[in-house]
């Protein structure tokens, strides 16, 4: 058979994606981190009253009209900002403008798989480096590796936890190559590194409107960085990689802060109660700032649950990699999924 891959990517194994059961399939489906939520009217509106001549040409390159809502959002100017189809295309974007074979990709690990395919990729050297105990980042040993790319998700998954800003500004202060705080689960914490971009040039926030604003299906996501580092990633984006409709969506769905808060606050209220359902049953509960939970069930038979769920009809998130094979990932759903969960977890373990 013939051969048409290059040698890496021959050898990589793919990203493989949390399950997505077909369109009207009746299931609770807590294993992809997506909101419970719908987006925010205004966001539908704008869906709905889409001009045919917006399809007709092609889209802003840059996507400005969401940029300037962002930027108003924000408070950082809009040519501090970078729009991609999705965060996964602004990391994709990193790592072609920053990497090549012989370069250090480094990160801390269990976190994002897609930062190991993004790397194999692109050929270059991986180097992951185990969190210490209670997710404490490892910054002395990740300084040591200056890698070329150095990536930090805040709030992490699939822990939950957030990475102290002090330990953050230590990381960009000392590498010399580009570090990238991956901020998906930004709006369900209290805390962000947003203020380090406009202190060091090698920094670059990433976010996405997936979560917080209920638009997984949309595919954008955005970076925030000095325009020096701007600069090279715009010379490797495709040209016009934000479509008018995600570009005018996007746009209504960022400004409408107050909706988006007030899902934020519901997932964050659910997401204490559901905590304290599962302690009860004897579940070992990470303490989240996100819209899930990293979970231990008492008899650690992770992978037994996350089976006998589907059957239910319930998924969650298994993860078969080292430390994580007795832990289970629980996307926060409505108060209704979630008292289902408790329940059927219940009857398994009872």
């Amino acid at each position: 058979m013939t051969n048409f891959f290059r040698a890496n990517v021959d050898a990589m194994a793919s990203y493989v994606p949390g399950e997505q059961p077909k369109r009207g399939t009746q299931v609770i489906k807590l294993n992809s981190n997506e909101n419970p939520y719908p987006p925010s009217p205004n966001a539908l509106a704008a869906l709905q009253n889409i001009d045919g001549e917006w399809l007709r040409r092609y889209p802003e390159p840059f996507g400005e009209q969401f940029r300037q809502a962002a930027s108003q959002v924000l408070k950082v100017p809009s040519d501090w900002i970078i729009v991609g189809n999705g965060s996964d295309e602004i990391l994709n974007v990193v790592m072609r403008a920053c990497t090549e074979p012989g370069c250090k990709v480094v990160y801390p690990t269990p976190t994002y798989v897609l930062y190991r395919t993004l790397t194999e990729m692109q050929a270059a050297d991986i180097v992951e480096i185990p969190y210490i105990e209670d997710y404490k980042l490892p910054v002395a040993e990740l300084i040591a590796v200056n890698g070329a790319v150095t990536f930090i998700a805040s709030p992490n998954s699939p822990s939950g936890h957030v990475v102290p800003i002090d330990d953050l500004e230590k990381l960009a202060s000392q590498l010399s190559g580009v570090l990238v705080v991956d901020e998906a689960y930004v709006d369900f914490s209290e805390a962000d590194a947003l203020a380090l971009v406009k202190e060091y040039e090698n920094v670059i926030i990433i976010r996405t409107l997936s979560k917080g604003y209920s638009l997984a299906g949309l595919r954008l996501g955005f970076g925030v960085a000095n325009p020096k580092l701007l600069q090279g990633l715009f010379k490797v984006k495709d040209s016009y990689n934000i479509d008018a409709i995600a570009c005018a969506v996007a746009t209504a769905a960022i400004t409408d802060q107050a909706y988006k808060n007030a899902c934020v606050v519901k997932i964050k209220a659910s997401r204490t109660q559901l905590t304290t359902e599962l302690q009860q049953l004897g579940f070992h509960v990470w303490d989240s700032h996100a819209n899930f939970l990293l979970v231990q069930p008492p008899q650690g038979n992770a992978e037994y649950l996350y089976q006998k769920l589907k059957e239910q009809q319930i998924l969650i998130r298994y993860f078969p990699y080292p430390g994580l094979l007795d832990k289970l990932r629980i996307t926060i759903g409505t108060d209704e999924q979630n008292q289902a969960l408790i329940n059927a977890i219940k009857a398994l373990i009872s």
